[in-house]
């Protein structure tokens, strides 16, 4: 099994989501990405501004992604944990109260698995607060 020298992003994003997430930053200021659990609203990740939502104990950083963070519930974390969360920007507005919604975009999360190799480094290298 090889070795990783560099860290593991957990979260990591397409360059339209970057460019996306650029827009926002200017219009809206400080913001960061919120995704639950469960249907709906709450299997997408969110981008609010920061301070419009109270984070709880529950809640883990997953990472960040342009210098966003990116947070999620602990059981959407017990079921992300396998594998690299990709964001993406798509055309279209879900009719969310994610602010890319006004500029007619949506964010989408797909996921990759972890190679043996970044797994291990995963495992070497917990979250805090997990």
């Amino acid at each position: 099994m090889d070795t990783l020298e560099t860290p593991v992003e957990r979260v990591v994003a397409s360059p339209e989501a970057l460019a996306l997430l650029d827009r926002l930053k200017t219009r809206h200021g400080e913001v960061m990405f919120y995704q639950s659990h469960g249907c709906c609203d709450g299997s997408t990740p969110m981008c609010l501004r920061v301070g419009e939502m109270t984070l709880g104990q529950g809640d883990v950083r997953l990472g960040s992604v342009g210098g966003v963070p990116f947070w999620v519930g602990r059981t959407q974390f017990e079921y992300l944990e396998g594998g690299q969360v990709l964001l993406h920007a798509k055309p279209g507005a879900l009719g969310t109260f994610s602010l890319e919604d006004a500029e007619d975009m949506h964010f989408v999360a797909t996921q990759r698995l972890w190679t043996d190799a970044e797994w291990a480094w995963l495992q070497a290298h917990p979250l805090d607060g997990v």
